[in-house]
């Protein structure tokens, strides 16, 4: 898994330093709700990122953060990031990524009510103790060194009852490890849930649209793969969904205590 990780990172990296598109906000693999739910309302410039909107909006779900203060980890182009700023009226979203390039991306192109972004190691924040409300992060740990470590600082850097909201692919056996290793941090697991049929099925949905931008905005020596980054049909990143040998799961965890009335760390 740590060298899988690393092709990853490295995948992302070339992403930030060669498509500099500003219209490329979202990586991740999206999100499509069961039939039979009312539809998400999103602004007309959000529209072609729904999909990838989908998956923040379950990931947040119903938590609470208006006037609160959020950190994303592993923002990659910011979409995400903006989107909490826009769409949920925290009183400040701060979002950190590993690549000094996605960084210098997102400060040109994503913007929000109190929206900042800085550089940042999953692995040791750089924030005091208590400083947010909740955490928010989607489809990046896969990439980390060590998720016991991760899980640490985000306990570390939440106030108490502050929490983790969390979404990321792992392989079958990885999915047993990834549950093991949030069930024995000191944040207190919520909930968990397989998204692997709602991941796949926005996958499906945007296979045209992703296939389309892969071939206009990556060089051709590149495309391979990135076709398999983007999990198009065909792909063994696609067929490893379906067949189930990949699982994608989400979570919400909280930090144990009461949270202090009012107390809001100084940005």
């Amino acid at each position: 898994m740590r060298v899988r990780g690393l092709a990853w990172r490295g995948l992302y990296e070339v992403l930030a330093v060669r498509i500099r598109r500003s219209e490329w906000a979202f990586m991740n693999y999206g999100y499509a709700p069961p039939p039979g739910g009312p539809p998400l309302l999103l602004d007309a410039a959000d529209e072609p990122d729904r999909l990838c909107i989908q998956l923040y909006d379950h990931v947040l779900g119903d938590t609470p953060l208006q006037d609160a203060d959020v950190l994303e980890v592993g923002c990659g182009r910011g979409g995400g990031a903006s989107y909490i700023a826009r769409d949920r009226g925290p009183r400040r979203t701060t979002a950190v990524d590993f690549s000094r390039s996605a960084i210098a991306l997102c400060r040109r192109y994503r913007h929000g009510p109190g929206l900042t972004f800085t550089w940042g190691d999953a692995l040791d924040l750089p924030f005091p103790d208590g400083s947010f409300d909740a955490v928010v992060n989607v489809e990046s740990s896969h990439c980390y060194g060590s998720m016991e470590q991760f899980l640490a600082e985000v306990h570390r850097v939440l106030r108490p009852g502050g929490h983790l909201l969390f979404a990321d692919l792992r392989s079958a056996d990885g999915a047993t490890t990834l549950r093991d290793q949030l069930g024995a941090s000191r944040l207190e697991v919520v909930e968990t849930h397989d998204i692997t049929p709602r991941v796949l099925a926005a996958l499906d949905l945007d296979d045209d649209r992703r296939r389309s931008l892969v071939g206009t905005w990556i060089p051709r020596a590149f495309r391979r793969p990135f076709s398999r980054f983007a999990g198009l049909r065909g792909t063994r990143t696609h067929a490893r969904l379906t067949e189930r040998e990949t699982r994608y799961l989400s979570a919400r965890l909280v930090k144990p205590g009461a949270p202090a009335r009012g107390a809001h760390a100084q940005p």
